[in-house]
């Protein structure tokens, strides 16, 4: 039995259903495609909100509807439903669908978004391998949310990982080895590296103590990391906004309590000493940390963009850091 391959013994395209009109558009190949999968771990609610922000907000089509019936384990993780009076008036059913979107600036792009896939993890890879192959895609990013030992008053760092330097160097500022439960994206990521397919995956770093809630700033951090890396622009205005909106309730819980107070100040104290003191601001910030109005944002990524034109697709020209602030 040592010498026999396994692979799934059904065949991975009859797993999803394709919309054969638009697999005839021209400029449905060869672009990028962003990936967020709901129910593993997601600190700060970071995942659902960089998925509610981008579905809720940009256009799109599907490209391929997966059936959800063979991938999840609905008594493990059940859908949720609304009870109205006397009668059940929703269902929110769960679903893993890939996208074709457009962005702020009418460039079109790839999203595969849903329920994390709870079964046949092989099978789904293989399909998943396969769509990206026929679509040729360029470059396949997703982000994910970690706890982590910092203060909300730093700057949001994240631990990148992948197979493209010019886009992971200089970025993580927490590197060790270690063994990790693994997730959806971090297969993916692990078998189109193998493959030969240009990955990267952001891990973002969430103040441990506000992992449990949403916390928007995380998430606008999210969709800046991946809009730099495959060269989109990406809506982050209804979560900048909630954001202030919480960064001003934390500030009073703090004010309130000495004994937050004095938690948060002695990470503060543990995060300067470890850090090089050239920590990242956000990406698109400008001086001071203000952040910019819609016109400035548009104005910064169309730049941003020209100055990749003379670079590969998807990656920045001459090897820049696109996450230099």
């Amino acid at each position: 039995m040592n010498n026999i391959a396994y692979t799934p013994f059904q065949e991975p395209e009859s797993l999803y259903a394709l919309n054969e009109v638009l697999l005839e558009a021209e400029d449905l190949r060869g672009l990028n495609l962003l990936m967020s999968f709901t129910g593993f771990a997601d600190a700060g609610h970071v995942v659902s909100q960089i998925s509610a922000e981008l579905t809720d907000t940009l256009a799109a089509e599907p490209v391929a509807v997966f059936d959800i019936d063979q991938l999840i384990d609905y008594r493990s993780r059940r859908p949720r439903m609304t009870f109205t009076e006397d009668h059940l008036s929703d269902y929110k059913a769960p679903s893993l669908v890939l996208y074709r979107m457009i962005d702020a600036l009418g460039k079109p792009f790839l999203y595969l978004v849903g329920s994390e896939p709870d079964l046949q993890w092989e099978r789904f890879t293989l399909a998943v391998l396969g769509l990206v192959e026929r679509l040729d895609v360029n470059l396949t990013a997703w982000a994910h949310s970690v706890p982590m030992p910092v203060p909300h008053t730093r700057p949001i760092g994240a631990t990148v990982h992948g197979n493209r330097p010019e886009l992971i160097d200089g970025i993580s500022a927490w590197k060790t080895t270690l063994e990790i439960p693994s997730a959806m994206g971090h297969l993916l990521e692990y078998r189109l590296a193998a493959k030969g397919r240009n990955v990267v995956g952001y891990a973002i770093h969430v103040p441990h103590y506000l992992a449990d809630a949403e916390y928007p700033p995380a998430a606008v951090a999210g969709l800046e990391y991946l809009g730099a890396a495959a060269a989109l622009m990406l809506p982050s205005e209804r979560l900048r906004e909630a954001g202030r909106t919480v960064e001003r309730q934390i500030t009073e819980q703090v004010e309130g309590s000495a004994e937050v107070a004095a938690v948060v100040a002695n990470l503060e104290k543990q995060y300067d000493e470890h850090s090089d003191g050239t920590a990242r601001r956000s990406l698109l910030t400008g001086d001071g940390d203000e952040l910019p109005d819609a016109d400035e944002l548009g104005a910064a990524v169309e730049a941003y963009l020209a100055s990749r034109d003379s670079g590969p697709a998807g990656g920045p020209s001459d090897g820049a850091d696109p996450h230099q602030g």
